[in-house]
This record gives C-alpha cells, sequence and structure tokens, in this order.
C-alpha cells in the first residue's frame, strides 16, 4: 500500500476529535477514529453541563478572534503581493498558523502551515498558494455567518476549522447498514504519528471515508483489509459532503470479493467530483472507481471509452499495474484531486492487486489552475493595483462576480437574464431542490463540467457552448459576501481571494478528462506454467525483506530460489516481475536465472524502462518473444534500438553464431565504442576460430574496453594466435637446460606488440621491469605450454612432457627468477580455470605468494579441496577458516557441516566476543545443508540453557533460516 507523509497538523485537520488526537499521542496502542482500540467499556463521568456550555462558549470566542486574525492576515499578504510572500519563507506561516492553535483551530492552522511549504518553491508555486489562500478566506467567510448556514454545510465548516465532533455523538447518529467492499488503504507515517486512510463502498454506491492512528512505535489496526467485504453499520461524520465515517457494528465476517461493484467511467467518476467540490469546495480529494482501465506510457488512466485523467506523483509509472494486468483492461480504485489519480488498488481476472508504494517524483506537469489576470494582480499585491474585477474566466466558462458596495449581481455573462436564480441547475430542477452531493461515482444529473462555485459567493455563473451549471441549491450555498452590510469584502484584498475562490472551484469542479491518449499494447499470452503458489509467495517474502536474517542473507536466498526455480522451470506470478527485474537491475548475478523465471510478460515489461533492458540479453528465445529470431529484425539490424540488437546477437549466437558474426561485422567501423564492447561480449557464446579475425581486429580499438573484451575472449579460445605469440615468447624466456635447471632470459622492454596482446604496463610497487614483464608473459601464456613439448622436439630428457605444474613448481622453488614465475602462473591458472595448476601453486606456497593473488587461486580450487582445507582451518583455529567458508559456493559436505557445528557450540559457549560466532552462523546459515535445521535447533536449545541469550540468538537464527531453505527447497520439488 501506498504510504506518503502529512504534517501533524493536516492529520488534526482530518481527525474527528483534535482533542482525542493529541491525547492520543501518549497512548500505547493502536486507535481509530473513535479513540483506543480495544475495550471501550471504560468511560469517564459526564462533564457539568454547566462547564461544558462555558468551556464551549470560550472556545468558541477564541476561535471567533483567531480567525478575525486570520481574515487580517489573508487581506495583507495580498495587499503586499504574493512575491513577497515567496522570497519570507514558511516563518510568517508557521507564526500564523501557531495563533490559529492558540486560538483552538487547528484545522485551520494545519492549512496554513502547509502553505508554508510551498511558497515560493517549485513550479506553479503561486498558483497554489493563491488558491490555498482563496480557500481560507472561503472558510473564514463561512465561520462568520455560521448561523445562516444549514447544519450540515455549518459542520463542514466547524470541522474544517477544528472543532471537534465527538465519537459519542457520531454513533448516536443514523446508521447506514450495507454491504462494503475494502477498496485500498493510503498510511502516513510523521514520526510523531501514524494514520490510515481507508476507503470502502457500499452495495448501495456510498463511498465512506475510515481513519484510524497509531502512536510511534505501534501497530495500525487491521481490522479493515482491503479486497475484502463485509456486512456492517456505518455512521457518518455530520457534513455536507458525509465520507468520514465509523464501523458502529459489524454484522458478518470479512471474505474476498473478486471485483468490487459499481465501476463506472472516468466521466462519471468526475461528475461524483464536481458534486463533492459542490457541496464541500475545500475538499483536495475524492474516490474513483474506474472500470476496464488501461494504463498509457505517459503517465495516464484509460477507460473503455478513450477518456483520460492523468497519474499522481510518485504513481505515474505503474509498474505494478502493468505487470499484473499486462496492458489488459482492469477495475481501479482511486483518489482523484488536482494532482492526479492516486491509485489504491486493481482487480484482474478476480485477483486483488494492491498497489505499489509512491516513488520519488521531482518532475510536475499541474497546471496553472486560476486565470492569469487574478495570478498577476495577487503578485503584484493590491495595495500597488487594485484588483476591481467584476467577472472572472474560468474557459469555457465565464462568472460574474456582481458589483461591489452592496450592488446586485449583473447579468450574466451569455447574456442570461439578472433574474435567474444562481442556483439552477442543467437538469431543470427547481432552486430549492438539496444538493446532489454524489459520493459514488454515478452523474449528478449535471456534465462533470458542472460549476458549483456560483454558490460560494453569491455569483451567477454562465456556461458557453451550450453547457450549464450545475450548482447546489440556495439552501446550501454561503450567503452573499457582497450583499449584506456586514460584507467581509471590505476591500480590493477580499474581493480578489473571494474571486480566486470561486475561479479555483469552478476549475476543480469543471475538470474533463482528455481524449486521444492510447493505452499501452497488451503483452502476449504466456506458454509456460506457473511456478507453485507457495513458492511464488515464499520469493515475495524475500524481495519484500521478509526472510530471516535480514539484509545479511536476501541476496544470498534470492539466488538459491531463482537456481531452485530454474531447475523446476516455470515462471512467477506477474505481480513479482516489477520488484524482481529491479533486484535483477541492482545484482547482475541473479540476471540469468530472473530470465529463466520471468516469462514473456516479463520480457514485454523490460521493454517498457530502459534500465530493465538487460532482461532481453539474457531471456531465451521462448522468453523474449519471437521477434528476436525473426529474419525481419535481422534486416532491420541498423536501424533497431541498442537494447534490441543486443538481443539479437546474444540470441542469434545460440542458434546461428555466424550470421550475429556477419551482422556485428557489417556495423563494426560505425558502431560506437560502448557498443562495441556490449556486442562484443556477446561472442562467448559460440566462440570458435571463426571469431578470431573480428577478435585480433578489436585489440588494435582505441577504447580500453574494447580491447580487454577482446583479450578476454581470445585467451578462452584454443588455438588462437594471440596464444601461439604468447607462447612463443615464453618458450623463449624460460628453458630448461642440458641439467635440467630453469634458464630465465625475460623481455628487457615493453613493445608495441606486447601492449596489444595486453600486458599490463604498470608493474607492482617493489617489482622491476624485467621480473613484471616475465610475469605479466606467463600470465597471458596457455598453461598447456609447460605440459605439452613444443612441436620441434620430442620426447627427449630436455623435453617439457611429463613435467607437470608441480615439477615445474619445484624447478622454479630458489630460482633467482622464482617470484615472477610463481606470480605468472598463479595468474594464468587464475584466468584460465585450471585447478591442477591452481592446487599445486597453494601446496607449495610457503608465504610467496601475494596474498591478492593467493586468494584468487582459491577461487578456482574445486569445492572437495575447499571444503578441506576449511576443515582444517576450523580444527586447527587458523584465522583464515571464515574467508574459505565464505569462498565455497555450497552446499557444505557433511564433514565440513559438523566441524562448522562443532565450532558453533565451542565459541558460543568460550569466546570472549560474539562477533566471530555470528558471522560463523551467517555463513552456515546459506552453506550449510537445509537437513542440519533439526542439529541446529537442538543446538540452540541446549545453549539457551547454559549460555546468556546474546549468544544463543545467532544459532537460533541459524536454525531458522535453515528451516526456511528446507522449505523453500521443499515448495520447489
Amino acid at each position: 500500500m501506498p504510504v506518503e507523509r502529512w504534517s501533524a497538523a493536516q492529520v488534526e485537520a482530518l481527525t474527528p476529535d483534535p482533542a482525542s488526537l493529541r491525547d492520543a499521542r501518549g497512548v500505547a496502542g493502536p486507535f481509530s477514529a473513535g479513540g483506543p482500540a480495544g475495550d471501550r467499556s471504560k468511560r469517564t463521568v459526564p462533564p457539568d453541563p454547566a462547564a461544558a456550555a462555558k468551556r464551549a462558549r470560550g472556545r468558541s470566542d477564541r476561535v471567533a478572534g483567531g480567525m478575525a486574525e486570520l481574515q487580517r492576515w489573508l487581506d495583507d499578504q495580498i495587499e503586499q503581493g504574493l512575491a513577497v510572500a515567496g522570497r519570507a519563507g514558511p516563518q510568517p506561516f508557521e507564526m500564523m498558523a501557531a495563533r490559529l492553535v492558540d486560538a483552538q483551530a487547528p484545522g485551520a492552522a494545519g492549512m496554513v502551515r502547509r502553505l508554508g511549504g510551498f511558497a515560493g518553491a517549485g513550479p506553479q508555486w503561486a498558483d497554489r498558494l493563491l488558491g490555498e489562500l482563496a480557500l481560507l478566506r472561503l472558510l473564514v467567510t463561512g465561520h462568520a455567518r455560521l448561523g445562516d448556514l444549514d447544519p450540515a454545510l455549518a459542520a463542514t465548516v466547524r470541522a474544517r476549522i477544528g472543532f471537534p465532533t465527538a465519537t459519542e455523538e457520531v454513533l448516536a447518529g443514523p446508521r447506514v447498514t450495507d454491504r462494503w467492499q475494502v477498496l485500498g488503504q493510503v498510511e502516513t507515517d510523521e514520526g510523531a504519528l501514524t494514520s490510515r486512510r481507508t476507503w470502502l463502498r457500499g452495495s448501495g454506491g456510498r463511498f465512506a471515508l475510515v481513519l484510524s492512528f497509531a502512536a510511534p512505535g505501534q501497530p495500525l489496526p487491521a481490522d479493515l483489509i482491503p479486497g475484502t467485504e463485509f456486512r456492517a453499520d456505518l455512521c457518518f461524520y455530520p457534513g455536507s459532503a458525509p465520507l468520514r465515517a465509523l464501523v458502529a457494528e459489524r454484522v458478518s465476517a470479512a471474505e474476498p470479493f473478486a471485483s468490487p461493484d459499481g465501476a463506472g467511467t472516468i466521466r462519471a467518476g468526475l461528475a461524483g467530483w464536481a458534486s463533492l467540490v459542490a457541496a464541500e469546495p475545500w475538499r483536495h480529494d475524492a474516490p474513483m472507481l474506474v472500470s476496464s482501465a488501461r494504463p498509457t506510457s505517459d503517465g495516464h488512466l484509460v477507460d473503455a471509452e478513450g477518456w483520460a485523467l492523468p497519474l499522481a506523483p510518485g504513481h505515474r509509472e505503474p509498474w505494478w499495474l502493468l505487470a499484473a494486468a499486462g496492458g489488459s483492461p482492469a477495475t481501479v480504485a482511486a483518489e482523484w484531486s488536482p494532482a492526479g489519480l492516486r491509485p489504491l488498488a486493481a482487480w484482474v481476472d478476480g485477483r486483488f492487486v494492491p498497489t505499489a508504494p509512491p516513488v520519488p517524483d521531482s518532475s510536475s506537469r499541474r497546471p496553472a489552475e486560476l486565470p492569469p489576470e487574478l495570478l498577476t494582480a495577487a503578485l503584484v499585491g493590491t495595495g500597488r493595483r487594485p484588483w476591481a474585477g467584476r467577472s472572472v474566466r474560468v474557459d469555457p466558462l465565464t462568472v460574474d462576480l456582481g458589483s461591489p458596495a452592496g450592488a446586485p449581481p449583473s447579468a450574466v455573462a451569455d447574456g442570461s437574464p439578472a433574474s435567474a436564480p444562481p442556483s439552477a441547475v442543467a437538469d431543470g430542477s427547481p432552486a430549492g431542490a438539496p444538493p446532489s452531493a454524489v459520493a459514488d461515482g454515478s452523474p449528478a444529473g449535471a456534465p462533470p463540467s458542472a460549476v458549483a462555485g456560483g454558490s460560494l459567493a453569491g455569483a451567477p455563473v454562465s456556461a458557453e457552448a451550450g453547457r450549464s451549471p450545475g450548482a447546489p441549491s440556495s439552501a446550501g450555498r454561503l450567503p452573499d459576501a457582497t450583499g449584506s452590510p456586514e460584507s467581509l469584502s471590505a476591500g480590493p484584498a477580499a474581493a480578489l481571494l473571494e474571486a480566486a475562490a470561486v475561479a479555483l472551484t469552478c476549475r476543480r469542479a469543471g475538470v474533463e478528462p482528455e481524449i486521444g491518449r492510447v493505452p499501452v499494447d497488451a503483452a502476449p499470452p504466456e506458454t509456460d506454467v506457473p511456478l507453485p503458489p507457495a513458492a511464488a509467495a515464499r520469493l515475495a517474502r524475500i524481495l519484500d525483506g521478509g526472510a530471516p536474517g535480514g539484509g545479511h542473507h536476501e541476496q544470498a536466498l534470492l539466488i538459491q530460489w531463482l537456481a531452485a526455480a530454474v531447475g523446476r522451470g516455470g515462471i512467477v506470478p506477474p505481480v513479482i516481475l516489477p520488484d524482481l527485474l529491479e533486484a535483477g537491475r541492482r545484482n547482475a548475478l541473479l540476471r540469468a536465472d530472473v530470465a529463466g523465471v520471468a516469462g514473456r510478460r516479463g520480457a514485454w515489461l523490460a521493454a517498457q524502462r530502459a534500465d530493465w533492458h538487460w532482461l532481453l540479453t539474457e531471456a531465451a528465445p521462448t522468453r523474449t518473444g519471437d521477434w528476436t529470431a525473426t529474419a525481419a529484425r535481422t534486416r532491420d539490424w541498423t536501424t533497431s534500438a541498442t537494447a534490441e540488437r543486443l538481443g539479437l546477437l546474444v540470441e542469434l549466437r545460440r542458434s546461428d553464431p555466424g550470421r550475429a558474426r556477419e551482422l556485428l561485422e557489417s556495423t563494426w567501423g560505425e558502431e560506437s565504442s560502448d557498443n562495441r564492447a556490449r556486442f562484443l561480449a556477446t561472442l562467448g557464446t559460440g566462440l570458435s576460430l571463426d571469431d578470431e579475425p573480428l577478435l585480433e581486429r578489436a585489440l588494435d580499438d582505441r577504447r580500453k574496453e574494447v580491447r580487454e573484451a577482446a583479450l578476454d575472449l581470445l585467451r578462452q579460445l584454443p588455438g588462437a594466435a594471440l596464444g601461439r605469440r604468447m607462447t612463443a615468447r615464453a618458450r623463449a624466456a624460460v628453458r630448461l637446460d642440458g641439467s635440467g635447471r630453469l634458464t630465465v632470459e625475460p623481455p628487457t622492454e615493453l613493445d608495441r606488440d606486447l601492449r596489444r596482446d595486453g600486458v599490463s604496463a604498470t608493474p607492482v610497487r617493489g617489482i622491476g621491469v624485467g621480473a613484471w614483464l616475465l610475469e605479466e608473459v606467463l600470465a597471458g601464456t596457455p598453461l598447456s605450454t609447460w605440459t605439452v613439448p613444443p612441436p620441434s622436439t620430442g620426447a627427449g630428457p630436455l623435453s617439457t612432457a611429463g613435467l607437470g605444474p608441480s615439477g615445474w613448481i619445484a624447478a622454479a622453488r630458489g630460482h633467482d627468477w622464482a617470484n615472477p614465475l610463481v606470480h605468472g602462473w598463479a595468474k594464468a591458472a587464475v584466468v584460465q580455470r585450471d585447478p591442477r595448476w591452481a592446487t599445486a601453486l597453494l601446496a607449495a606456497d610457503h608465504g610467496t605468494l601475494r596474498e591478492a593473488v593467493r586468494w584468487d587461486l582459491h577461487l578456482v580450487l574445486p569445492p572437495d579441496e575447499l571444503a578441506r582445507l576449511a576443515t582444517a582451518a576450523l580444527r586447527s583455529e587458523d584465522g583464515s577458516a571464515q574467508r574459505l567458508l565464505g569462498l565455497h559456493p555450497g552446499p557444505w559436505p557433511d564433514g565440513l557441516s559438523v566441524a562448522v557445528l562443532e565450532t558453533v557450540d565451542q565459541r558460543a559457549r568460550n569466546d570472549r566476543h560474539t562477533w566471530q560466532l555470528g558471522e560463523l552462523c551467517r555463513a552456515a546459515a546459506l552453506a550449510m545443508p537445509p537437513g542440519y535445521a533439526d542439529l541446529a535447533g537442538r543446538l540452540a536449545a541446549q545453549l539457551d540453557r547454559v549460555v546468556d541469550p546474546a549468544r544463543v540468538r545467532p544459532v537460533a537464527e541459524l536454525a531458522r533460516t535453515l528451516i526456511f531453505r528446507h522449505e523453500m527447497l521443499q515448495e520447489l520439488q
């Protein structure tokens, strides 16, 4: 589920009872909007009614004083100009917010404090600032006329200011009994408080919002699970557009559902949004349930009718939805706000798919919402340029703001008579009809462009091109702020703010969806069978950081899981693909196996994101689809994208290596150096002497990476000219004389030919030029040179035939050039992966080899030899034991596993420090056979009775990880 950050004041503004919220910061355990979770039977004695009334009057007076000061502050901001406010930073907003907190208006304080976060920062900051200031001015107007408003609108104004509504009052109100579906959740972590917004929808079409809170370090209630439904009674908080609710009583248990009821089009959802804004202009978001939704490649969601809405920042790349649905239609639950759609969840083929967490997104495509003339006047300031506008243009509408000084509103801009009631709606409903606040996404009898702003300040609204306004009735609107003697519109600043409030509400209520956005093409159908659900669930657990051992074990367990899954055969569920592709992007060791389980959906997904293109170079023909092997792609070699060409080379090297080489040769001179290095590396598959001319050509490349790639391949190619050249140099430098002694004549200078063949020009510190050149020549010489006689000699006494690695090492012992000889052979053994030479060199080493070279040789040893060395090191308490264990690829043989458990027991009982014990247990958890889980568990139980718990903990973690691996492998049998 998505996790976002709100300020504490924002949370307070949304809380039904701010006093309870403040108390909750000191409560241990979860609590919901109705108070602490758990036993609610304990109630305090009701306060004295007279004292309560006195406190209420005192608070009302303080709030009134705070709102009056807020009115003056708002006017000051507009008079001096927003440019000044932008330069001042957040300090003025913090000071005003603190004053409102003192006045017990936390909701208004939160709105003010939020402004300081973007004043003067980011694109369209002035437009956002003016819009929020205008809504604050509208709140001040509503507070001044609370007695004239209908009860529902008055309750909304009071709640926005921060007056609490007691839980008991809400639960005592009417109940709505229905079958409620939990659509999704949004969690907010502000450090001092964690909150959760949960959206529900009843079968009757009504949406509900349930808020819950938890103190730091405490879990949130888990009573509402997204993707489930239950029958219950809900009580809604009073308001002009009631959405917030409490679950009063559950009638049934929660059960999963295949797809939500009542999903509609984007236009229907916007109609519900328009009605909500008409009833509550301070509302920033609303639920929306869209059927047959498909994402586009440019951050939009398109419905079946072709209407599209932009996705909100942080959600503009919905890889989770693309992976789950594969570009096919899905039902999507989301929150709509002026910033865009924020997905909550989706339903694909009867499966619930939660949204992915938002990602950092610094880009901003949010357009300006207010007319430029208002914004210009606000930036300059009405003190320098008074605002005297009579109407505001909000395309395609013109809003008549009326005449100042109490004059009646003039005729609307489209020629309608001035006597037309402002609240007349498009469907001909009478002016006294109740507001049609739609919360379920169904049309409200008016198009989504219906304007509710005419009711904000008593101004009529005209509609052009045959479009009619859809304002709420006069019974629910704020009274005219321009015609009463006590009007708050006492100057140009107030008039500009009221005009901005009308324009902003018109713009938001009248938002239109886009047309012409093209959804992504659907993914090809899968041809492989899926992996078992239990195995897929375990993979998701590993990727989510839920495996035992945490980050220490995550990558190793993932490698083991992938290897076992590839060996079994099958593909992972599509919903896991984004996390799996990200893991492969970060760790190249995973990529080959990821390609083996990603399926065609994975290749389709990877083709749409540049940093996932690596999958296309790893995927087999059955994974990437037919395009990699078609003649058409071969013909398009020169015009295809780099990733596609790389994937084509990889595939052709498996099936037709010669054709791949011909393609590469055809454009070699025109390729960039980066592409030459990438493309050349693909020749490792199907490498043969036919590739040698191209590789020899690459040795003369100006780019170091290209030359090194060619050298690596040529050193692996038996019979290559490079090997013959290096053999000739080695035989000239190292010979056996008549007495069986070595004669060494190293190269004297680094000529051009040596450089071309990979001899480095930078010797290790402390080594002379001759010794270094000898070492480098031997490092590049095939090791068979020393065990096979040269063609010109027979098997005589001076021949090298039969003189194996140990014989050559013995011959070099005590020689003046022994050091470069041994190091040259050692480096050759590492490059050529020769275990015979590696074993002989390590057995004969008595501190001669440099440490880096010596440990590189261990990488070439067979696992059995590594296990023997590690076991001996453990029993002799050699400090190299831990490093040897880390080099073993696993699983460990029985002898080594038993030696490790014995060492664990000894260290847990006797070692002064536990860090060595922890390291040993972490290594054993990943490489010891899972069958030793029982022994490790019994060892932990024995130690628990005799040693400190801190020493038992790593042993218990070892047992848990072994059990985890055992279950993991069983699921993939």
